[in-house]
This record gives structure tokens, C-alpha cells and sequence, in this order.
């Protein structure tokens, strides 16, 4: 099944924290079929943090929904992610944002992501990588969504000074 996935860090070593998570991800059977540039990012709601560093992958597994996120919540704990406040500072964060056009609507997971409309910092690197993909429930592709999204945060490239990466 195709899935894409957000992921994003604010805390120590934001670049080597994306790149370690998508080797565990690797790891763990679920393969990198496209990724997004890496995206800085204002933090929104909790402001007083550093920024994020974002993107955005497609993913393919044979794992359901449910069992996805069973990985990937123990992919986070093994990178040491604790309790935080909500929008608080991550060392990681891996969420499931689309899954093709399943809907998915449970206590512990609902797909699509349910801000997902809402989150420039979701909205632009998934239009780089899905532009016409159709939301399910909004019936309207992640372009025309991420042109419309009220969000006033901002979202810029993230330039590397080097291109190393432990892949």
C-alpha cells in the first residue's frame, strides 16, 4: 500500500534525526518510493521553540494502517521521542497523511490526517511530491488545498551546507 507519511524534527541534529528515521523506516520493511526537499518550518500553536525541519515521503508496505502506526510509534520511541506537550518540540515526529484514498476514522488514527488541511508545513512538501493527488474527504487535490490553506505560518527551503547523510 501506498502511504504518505510526514516527518519532522525541532530538536538537536534536525537533518540527521530526518535521515535516521527514514533508515528505520527502511529497516522496518517500508520503502521510500519519492521524498519531498527539506522544509524549515515555524512551529505553530506552542511559537516559543526552535523551528522545525519537515518533509514529506511516499511510502510503500504491505502494512495495514493500524500496524503502520504500531512501527511507527516504535521507530520514534527507539529514537528516544518522550511525552510532549501538544505541538511541543520533537526529537521526531512520523504521521500518517494519506493512505491512496482510504479512510480510516478510529480512536488512534484517523487517515487522512486530520489537520492536514490546515498545516502549510504539511501542505508543501506533500504538493511537491502528490500535487494532484485527491484528499478523500475534501474532494479537491493537495495543490488546490495548499493554495487555500489559511495557514500564515512560514515555510521555506532548507539548504544543507553539505549533502552528506547516513543512508
Amino acid at each position: 500500500m501506498l502511504y504518505q507519511l510526514g516527518i519532522g524534527s525541532n530538536q538537536g541534529d534536525r537533518a540527521a534525526n530526518l535521515s535516521r528515521g527514514q533508515r528505520l523506516l527502511r529497516e522496518a520493511g517500508i520503502t521510500t518510493q519519492s521524498s519531498s526537499a527539506l522544509y524549515e518550518t515555524e512551529p505553530v500553536g506552542l511559537k516559543d521553540q526552535p523551528w522545525f525541519l519537515n518533509q514529506v515521503l511516499a511510502v510503500e508496505t504491505a502494512l495495514l494502517p493500524m500496524p503502520l502506526l504500531e512501527e511507527i510509534k516504535r521507530i520514534e520511541k527507539q529514537m528516544g521521542r518522550t511525552p510532549a506537550p501538544v505541538d511541543g518540540p520533537r526529537l521526531i515526529d512520523i504521521d500518517i497523511l494519506l493512505a491512496g484514498d482510504e479512510i480510516v476514522d478510529c480512536i488512534h488514527l484517523q487517515i487522512p490526517h486530520p489537520r492536514l488541511t490546515e498545516r502549510k508545513f504539511v501542505l508543501v512538501p506533500l504538493a511537491e511530491i502528490a500535487a494532484s493527488t485527491i484528499h478523500p474527504l475534501q474532494q479537491r487535490t493537495i495543490q488546490e488545498l495548499k493554495a487555500e490553506c489559511p495557514d500564515p505560518s512560514l515555510v521555506r527551503p532548507h539548504f544543507r551546507p553539505d549533502s552528506h547523510s547516513d543512508d
